[in-house]
């Protein structure tokens, strides 16, 4: 167990969005107020919001949801492009931040610390850690050591 975290259950909706992901690897990811957007390869953008709720879209639709101008929203779809075609390796991103580890998605695990959460998302060769604060609307996406995987 992962210091001063308590192991959390989760809900119907996020069992449901969390079966999908399984399998997945995530390319890149993007944060708005309140979210953590992860680019997957699956043509799907998985967001996670700081209740630790969330939500997975194909990543037009939620590309067009994001609350941006225009010029913000053709960014994103030009990221999520270049990431699909050149994977984590791609360059000139402008709006979205490459994958920092190898994630092939083979369990999701989810954490709470008063209203704080972390969504330990266990990858084939790395993890990757979601950490939100609701009362600060923050979101913190990065590589997690493989030994922080234990539930």
């Amino acid at each position: 167990m992962i210091p001063d975290w308590t192991a959390a259950e989760t809900n119907t909706h996020q069992d449901h969005v969390i079966a999908h992901v399984i399998g997945a690897t995530v390319l890149g990811h993007f944060s708005t107020d309140q979210a953590a957007h992860l680019l997957l390869d699956i043509g799907f953008i998985w967001t996670i919001y700081v209740d630790g709720e969330m939500g997975l879209v194909p990543d037009s639709v939620a590309i067009a949801e994001v609350e941006a101008g225009e010029e913000v929203k053709a960014e994103l779809a030009a990221d999520a492009e270049l990431l699909h075609d050149e994977g984590r390796s791609a360059e000139g991103l402008a709006r979205m931040v490459p994958a920092p580890v190898e994630c092939l998605i083979t369990d999701v695990i989810l954490h709470a610390r008063g209203e704080r959460r972390r969504i330990l998302i266990n990858g084939e060769e790395a993890d990757l850690a979601v950490e939100t604060n609701p009362a600060a609307g923050e979101v913190e996406v990065r590589a997690e050591p493989p030994a922080a995987n234990d539930g």
